[in-house]
């Protein structure tokens, strides 16, 4: 982890930067004395994490962070003599808020924070990434059925036509449903598998999220699951799977937990075990 070290005093930095040079892994980048070089630092050397003093003199520590908006923002710790401002500091986001004069033990503790948070924040990155791989290969299937179509409408063969594609159907002898099978209201139709949004487990049932409609049917998720299409369709929860087409973004919760936030605004819980399983399942 590259640390950056910012503070108006130097006495102050040695301390930190003696406490920093304890933890394993840790690389210190460079120290600033004020608020202006610690943007420019920050700006030049991107750091992990920036040990930040609250209070100095011309640019304080939260008007560093303002300087650094729409560019690259590390985690930071605040280090401080002051108490007033530890509510401010967590609306920002900051790792921990340790008081002066910084104890050894204390400071370990939120350091070590950082270096889960950093942990977490790589990982949810990677997720993303995949996340967007995934999508990318989706689209490109959706092109070649349009092309399939297109052949097929021009007088083709169907039978050659599919020889050729790469979608997990036709790879896996079409074991994988295209459209399931819904009865409601004493009637009975089908819905296919790309317009499901997400899928909420309830006992013995599932509802199936379409848009702005639910449809509720008889079937465990385990074995529903076992159906889908696994570069569609990703569990990220004993009682949830997404459609991976229709997240928009993670953001980072408790605990190595994210929040997976969907086109319309949904938010899901992916747990930390079925992230490992994700990235497993996509190859990784």
């Amino acid at each position: 982890m590259r640390v950056l070290i910012v503070d108006d005093e130097s006495l102050a930095r040695q301390r930190v930067r003696r406490l920093v040079q304890t933890e394993a892994d840790v690389e210190v980048v460079g120290e600033a004395e004020s608020g202006h070089e610690a943007v420019a630092m920050i700006r030049e050397l991107q750091p992990d994490l920036v040990c930040l003093d609250v209070q100095m003199p011309g640019l304080d520590g939260f008007g560093v962070l303002r300087e650094l908006d729409g560019g690259h923002v590390p985690m930071v710790l605040f280090i401080t003599a002051y108490d007033e401002h530890a509510q401010r500091a967590f609306d920002v986001h900051a790792v921990d808020y340790v008081l002066k004069p910084v104890d050894e033990e204390r400071f370990k503790a939120a350091f070590d924070k950082a270096r889960k948070q950093r942990a977490n924040a790589v990982a949810a990155e990677r997720l993303g990434e995949l996340l967007e791989t995934v999508r990318r290969l989706a689209d490109a299937r959706g092109d070649l059925a349009a092309g399939v179509a297109g052949a097929a409408g021009n007088g083709a063969a169907p039978g050659h036509a599919w020889a050729g594609a790469s979608g997990a159907a036709a790879a896996n002898g079409g074991r994988y449903a295209s459209r399931i099978l819904v009865k409601q209201d004493g009637r009975m139709f089908f819905v296919k598998t790309t317009e499901i949004d997400w899928i909420e487990a309830d006992r013995n049932y599932v509802r199936l999220h379409v848009s702005k409609t639910a449809h509720t049917i008889r079937e465990r998720i385990s074995h529903l699951e076992e159906t889908l299409d696994p570069r569609l369709f990703a569990r990220i929860h004993r009682s949830t799977i997404v459609n991976l087409n229709r997240v928009r973004e993670m953001q980072q919760w408790f605990s190595g937990d994210y929040v997976v936030i969907l086109e319309d605004g949904t938010r899901l819980r992916l747990s930390r075990h079925y992230r490992d399983r994700v990235e497993k399942q996509v190859g990784v």
